[in-house]
């Protein structure tokens, strides 16, 4: 006779399970791991005038500092997404994420201050590796998704991660066993499959084989291309104008530009300024945040990108004509605020609209092709600024927004209370 105990899905033993005390350690050190890129980004506004005037460099050379870090951002991103649909992730709390992300640019902003008016960039990047070095130290304490385990049909893994996070928030799972859609389906054919074993071990090393290119191309199936282009453009303006705005912000207010009407603080001593209008700048960040979290749930994730896009448009578009010191600074400051908006929105929406089987494989390559717009942006846009050509910089920024907004438009659906897919197959066309 068959097994008739009763069973559970996933989706039903972590609703019983709620949110508690395990969520939130994984949370906190995922959380690091922001804080820890944050901290690598915002390093470049305060190193790369220090390094240049150390070492004499061009702007040109200055520049390169920045452009060969999301060079390393990129090969990372689109690897380790490859690998992380075959052997693993993280979870999905993209909005809380953004907010380690948030905290990481302010605390990196309020180190600058203190360090490199005391010290040097050297102590700057010593004290600002530390949160790397902490996520080695904890990495072992890390576990794995749960959802992933069951969609690679490991479910006794899956269980006993279940287990350990019912102790720890002190809840109780489902009684039965757990399974899975793939088991279920395994099982329902299982019949069919008897005297094919020797055939089915061969095709599981071939399998093996070629599991790190078959997510990569699931992304350009008849019904994933389209998001998949889209999603290439939504990265690379987002990466492309965020850190626009902040590059921005520190050459205009380092002092050592030469179209003086342009500089924020010319008639200052620079040895604050600049730290003091990225701080600024970083504070930003808190309300766009806050502004996303409350919107994206109330106008869907689409229209929230959209509304973003089109007040950073706003933001920026009076900047094609000189402004004062602090006008320039609150047009900046909400250039900041809308870009942040669209990241965070962006993070959630990109993951939900990809099935499980290449969820973060599609996610890294997005991201990959994000830091091309993080590696173009120095040597264009910046560099339009140090040439003292700010309009023609402004102009290209209002170019990439507009692309942007239409990129969000013509994403094929909206997720706002969709479940999760795991396959292709279970996508709409």
């Amino acid at each position: 006779m068959g097994d008739e105990r009763p069973v559970y899905t996933l989706d039903e033993a972590l609703s019983a399970l709620r949110f508690g005390k395990y969520q939130a350690l994984v949370l906190a050190y995922a959380g690091l791991g922001w804080v820890s890129e944050a901290m690598e980004i915002m390093i470049l506004s305060f190193v790369g005038p220090a390094v240049k005037s150390k070492w004499k460099l061009t702007s040109s050379e200055e520049s390169l500092l920045t452009t060969v870090v999301f060079a390393g951002m990129l090969l990372g991103a689109y690897s380790w997404g490859i690998i992380s649909d075959n052997y693993g992730r993280r979870g999905r709390w993209m909005v809380a994420l953004s907010a380690f992300w948030t905290a990481g640019t302010i605390f990196e902003a309020s180190l600058a201050w203190v360090v490199m008016t005391r010290l040097n960039w050297r102590w700057l990047l010593a004290f600002s590796s530390v949160p790397s070095f902490a996520l080695l130290l904890f990495y072992g304490l890390a576990p794995e998704s749960p959802r992933y385990l069951c969609a690679k049909a490991r479910t006794a893994d899956a269980h006993r991660i279940l287990e350990k996070m019912a102790f720890v928030n002190q809840t109780k799972l489902p009684p039965g066993i757990l399974v899975s859609d793939k088991a279920i389906k395994e099982n329902e054919e299982s019949n069919l499959l008897r005297d094919t074993h020797m055939l089915s071990m061969t095709r599981k090393i071939t399998d093996k084989l070629k599991s790190g290119f078959s997510s990569f191309f699931m992304l350009f199936s008849r019904k994933l291309i389209r998001t998949t282009l889209l999603l290439w453009v939504l990265f690379f303006a987002n990466v492309f104008s965020y850190y626009g705005a902040v590059l921005l912000t520190s050459k205009l207010s380092s002092g050592d530009n030469k179209c003086g009407s342009k500089v924020l603080h010319a008639d200052k001593s620079k040895d604050n300024s600049l730290y003091v209008d990225v701080f600024i700048a970083s504070l930003a960040e808190l309300p766009g945040l806050i502004l996303s979290a409350i919107i994206v749930d109330k106008i869907g994730r689409k229209l929230s990108m959209v509304l973003m896009f089109v007040s950073a448009c706003i933001f920026l578009l009076p900047l094609v004509f000189h402004q004062s010191a602090v006008v320039t600074t609150v047009l900046l400051f909400g250039v900041r605020m809308c870009v942040t908006g669209t990241i965070t929105v962006a993070t959630i929406y990109a993951p939900e609209i990809y099935p499980t089987s290449a969820r973060t494989t599609g996610f890294g390559v997005a991201s990959s092709l994000g830091k091309v717009g993080g590696m173009v942006c120095p040597l264009v846009a910046v560099g339009l600024v140090t040439s003292c050509h700010l309009r023609l910089a402004v102009i290209l920024f209002e170019v990439v927004f507009v692309l942007a907004i239409a990129s969000s438009l013509l994403f094929p659906f909206e997720t706002m209370g969709r479940e999760l897919k795991d396959t292709v197959d279970a996508i709409e066309s």
